[in-house]
């Protein structure tokens, strides 16, 4: 087929373009400018997307022998990803940016573009497997499995996309990438959001949403225990950083429970009123098969990187919800939840929704 291959400038990326090379795919190198203006990203830089990843994509392309391109997608991004990412925090929830950004700009955006310009398919180097049977998979490498960020692809962008990486653990592919003699082999992950370089989101949030002060509430008693600055510097969940003036009356540590933007209140609490064992969703999308029509069994993952628990999901219109098996701590509106199967080959993504409540 041909193929564009999305190279972010880091060793994943690089080894997938290479692996569909070797595939006999006629492979042409993308990279992404997502930011609007670059030259402010510094070296050291704890993302993706600065200038060096830009310089190590061409480099990789240049050893495996493909041409090479970079797009602009910098106004695109800020818009669906970026403003997303501040409308959400502003909104008392806790977005998830690399879903959004797998959603709206690599296989909305780009493989929109790929497939105008006469390309079958977007190759990233995402951990993940599509298997023979169209169904998407957890990666082999659990720890580095990334099928929760992709499960809100539609069943026709899962049938344009290549996840090569999703049989190998991430130790194999630096392996191959030295024996490639790519550069990139050693180079470390990118972590934290790639469009807040020094990490720190509660600057990030105060620079574009400004100051606004408001109380932190006791949920037990509805005192005032506390201030803040900006509701949108918390999460659900959230223990250290809180500074409260007064201490739960049984010593106990109190969490954040709830945030009202109408009210600019931060509601905190004992860690187990965080628990919940129903989650509302909105926008789901389906593609482990037929949408049900009946309450299916399945296990969900709430967060990145979390753990699953047993539950029954039931989809009713634009709406799932998911009643869990075991209660869970700590759910946030803005993540998703994402539904498995369990399989012999893998656990296998049924569908995921935006959770509300």
């Amino acid at each position: 087929m041909r193929v564009l291959a999305a190279m972010s400038g880091g060793v994943d990326s690089a080894v997938a373009a290479a692996r569909a090379v070797a595939a006999g795919h006629d492979v042409t190198g993308v990279h992404l400018a997502l930011a609007r203006n670059p030259q402010t990203y510094r070296t050291g830089a704890r993302g993706c997307c600065t200038l060096e990843d830009s310089r190590d994509a061409r480099r990789a392309a240049d050893v495996i022998g493909i041409p090479f391109y970079v797009w602009d997608m910098a106004d695109r991004f800020h818009e669906d990803v970026v403003d997303d990412f501040v409308a959400e925090y502003a909104a008392g929830r806790t977005p998830n940016p690399c879903l959004r950004c797998n959603e709206k700009i690599k296989f909305a955006a780009v493989l929109d573009r790929a497939v105008a310009l006469g390309f079958d398919a977007v190759v990233t180097g995402h951990h993940a497997r599509l298997g023979p049977d169209g169904l998407l998979r957890r990666s082999v490498d659990i720890a580095k499995d990334q099928s929760y960020v992709l499960a809100v692809l539609t069943r026709e962008q899962l049938d344009r996309s290549i996840f090569p990486l999703g049989d190998s653990t991430k130790a194999q592919v630096r392996a191959e990438a030295a024996e490639r003699g790519l550069a990139v082999a050693d180079k470390p992950d990118s972590h934290d959001i790639c469009f807040i370089a020094d990490g720190d989101t509660r600057g990030f949030l105060a620079g574009r949403l400004g100051e606004a002060p408001g109380d932190v509430v006791d949920a037990s008693t509805g005192a005032v225990v506390g201030s803040h600055s900006g509701a949108y510097a918390y999460t659900v969940g959230q223990r250290r950083g809180l500074h409260l003036d007064r201490p739960a009356p049984d010593g106990r540590p109190r969490y954040v429970l709830s945030i009202t933007p109408k009210t600019n209140t931060v509601t905190v609490g004992p860690a187990e009123a965080l628990e919940v064992s129903e989650v509302r969703a909105v926008r789901p999308v389906w593609t482990g098969g037929a949408r049900p029509d009946a309450p299916v069994e399945c296990e969900v993952q709430l967060r990145a990187h979390g753990s699953v628990v047993p539950a029954t999901v039931a989809l009713d219109g634009d709406t799932m919800h998911a009643e869990l098996r075991q209660p869970v701590r700590g759910v946030a509106a803005g993540q998703a939840v994402v539904a498995y199967r369990a399989d012999p080959a893998g656990d296998v993504v049924l569908g995921s929704a935006t959770i509300t409540g």
